[in-house]
């Protein structure tokens, strides 16, 4: 299905683009995560059962037997435009003052991470890897650290330099949050377009993908100022314990 934009102004006349492909998100945690292709692929296939014998046998049985039937699951309705839509995921990223998850991460190489994300409002985040990566982000609400413990390194920024200080903000406003670029709708997905001129090494581009049905963030794809590409997908999201204060403690004294 094409992407039906919305527009908050009139738009300029541009060349016919090829409709984007739905975003594919990641199931709650895939039985074969981790397995060596070989043996998933050599994993016997379950079979669904037969849709005539299902048939039959509900057919048969007596009708106080017979299962009440489920209502459809309500979906978000569509925001009708691009104020509504970026209102919609204010809301949202406004909603909560901790979240805690699961991500996959794939870099511009094709290179696939896994770990957990951190979140405490305001200013604090981390994104702590599953080995064999050795690498962590941790923001303590003032600066940034990347760390990584096998070559014994650690770069400090400042959370104003980084692109997704969206994340962490006390109170968010998309529309004041660097350019707003447009926004638009592929399915159940609206998708949010920004540019941010003041992360380091110049303007890098943000699109934040959103469940309209599970109200939920679901990506975030960044394209650098060198023009790499970077997509984190986000799945068992809890947005009511709180997380640990150490895992936020960046030791500025400590020489790795």
């Amino acid at each position: 299905m094409a992407a039906q934009p919305l527009q908050l102004l009139p738009p300029k006349p541009v060349a016919a683009k090829p409709a984007a492909p739905r975003l594919v998100l990641p199931p709650p945690r895939p039985a074969n995560l981790g397995v060596p292709r070989t043996a998933a692929a050599d994993a016997p296939a379950v079979q669904p059962a037969s849709s005539s014998a299902a048939a039959s046998t509900a057919a048969s049985a007596p009708e106080s037997a017979q299962p009440a039937a489920t209502p459809a699951k309500a979906k978000g309705t569509a925001p009708a435009t691009q104020e509504e839509a970026i209102e919609r995921l204010n809301t949202y990223l406004n909603s909560f003052a901790t979240l805690q998850g699961n991500f996959i991460q794939f870099a511009a190489n094709g290179r696939r991470l896994e770990g957990r994300i951190y979140i405490q409002r305001p200013g604090k985040m981390r994104f702590e890897y599953e080995p064999p990566t050795t690498t962590e982000v941790i923001s303590d609400g003032t600066s940034v650290a990347v760390r990584d413990k096998r070559l014994a390194t650690q770069d400090i920024y400042s959370i104003g330099q980084t692109p997704l200080k969206f994340l962490v903000r006390e109170r968010m406003d998309l529309a004041r949050e660097g350019t707003l670029k447009g926004a638009s709708i592929d399915g159940d997905i609206l998708s949010v377009r920004l540019e941010d001129r003041s992360t380091l090494g110049g303007t890098s581009k943000i699109t934040l993908k959103f469940d309209l049905v599970a109200n939920e963030l679901r990506q975030w794809i960044v394209i650098d100022p060198q023009g790499y590409e970077t997509s984190v997908s986000l799945y068992n999201l809890d947005t009511r314990r709180r997380p640990d204060p150490k895992n936020f403690v960046i030791d500025y004294q400590r020489t790795l």
